[in-house]
């Protein structure tokens, strides 16, 4: 393991973050639904990160982490790799910190998740996300244009401020038997489940991945990261490879388990939310809940906290999944 992967992220950063982030991010609220809690057979609050600013939690973490560069560093600007959400958090933070982005997209992102990057100022740049390694490229970017690079979940003040999600709903709801969080290179659950134990030691962490993208079940139970192809999945924020380094050294400390879900119970998920919640959830950000009203958790306690983690989805896009 790199030096990374040796690094920690406390309860104290999560705490630090809170203060940092306060009165720019959103404190999100949480939704309930008395039919949603008859369906799954327990009592369930849904933290809804669709209405954070730029639509996902990841503005938490890209503000937390820019806000603590050097002058120099500020000066000359950052760059970043995402197939939106992350994307659009950095150049949203980077254009209130008065700092230059660049920002490295798959040339099959979104459409909407693409123009809103620009719209906050950002350069992008393209690459195909089936042949070319984003990591690689993206560090070259950075490198080449003397740009700090923020990853979406390989840093520590990353990590910290997702978990700002977690001790948020914590605050709001008390005590969970179980915290519920969508997986993609496993920052957000890194952060959420260090912020809970803190809180709760025995409380149940649960990670929620696509079928088509296992690699953090498969990783978890192999106690070592797996690489997988590219997934094919509509979870577009949860279509990677690998789990992160860092945030994979965290989870195998605080997540106790991964269970999958599929395309199809991702869009009946999409479906309750606006149909019942009135609210629209992206495919990645409805990967908990899918796995509740799929029954995918076994044994659930009476009280279960699930992130809603973005609702970044444009018309078109939502009408073709739900059909």
């Amino acid at each position: 393991m790199t030096t990374q992967a040796h690094q920690r992220v406390t309860f104290d950063d999560i705490r630090a973050a809170a203060a940092r982030i306060g009165g720019v991010a959103h404190r999100t609220p949480v939704m309930t639904s008395r039919i949603l809690n008859e369906r799954v057979g327990a009592e369930v609050f849904l933290k809804c990160e669709n209405f954070q600013r730029v639509g996902a939690f990841k503005f938490r973490g890209a503000y937390n982490t820019i806000a603590q560069l050097s002058a120099d560093e500020l000066r000359r600007g950052v760059a970043a790799y995402s197939s939106g959400n992350h994307a659009q958090a950095v150049a949203l933070a980077a254009r209130l910190l008065g700092v230059p982005a660049v920002i490295l997209m798959p040339e099959d992102a979104p459409a909407s998740k693409r123009a809103a990057t620009l719209g906050y100022g950002a350069e992008v740049v393209a690459y195909d996300r089936y042949t070319g390694d984003r990591v690689a490229i993206g560090e070259k970017l950075a490198a080449d244009r003397g740009l700090t690079l923020v990853p979406p979940y390989e840093h520590p003040h990353v990590i910290a401020g997702q978990g700002t999600v977690g001790l948020e709903l914590m605050e709001q709801v008390g005590e969970l038997g179980a915290l519920v969080t969508p997986v993609g290179g496993g920052g957000l659950m890194a952060g959420c489940a260090t912020a809970a134990r803190a809180l709760d030691p025995s409380i149940r962490t649960v990670g929620v991945e696509p079928e088509a993208g296992d690699d953090y079940k498969r990783s978890l139970e192999a106690g070592h990261r797996i690489r997988i192809p590219v997934p094919r999945t509509i979870a577009d924020g949860q279509a990677l490879e690998t789990p992160g380094e860092l945030s994979f050294a965290i989870n195998q400390r605080v997540l106790d388990e991964v269970v999958l879900v599929s395309d199809e119970e991702i869009r009946s998920a999409m479906a309750l939310a606006f149909n019942y919640l009135k609210i629209v959830v992206e495919p990645s950000g409805a990967a908990g809940l899918a796995a509740l009203l799929a029954g995918r958790i076994e044994k659930l306690p009476p009280r279960v906290g699930v992130v809603i983690s973005g609702g970044n989805i444009d018309l078109p896009r939502f009408t073709q999944l739900l059909g």
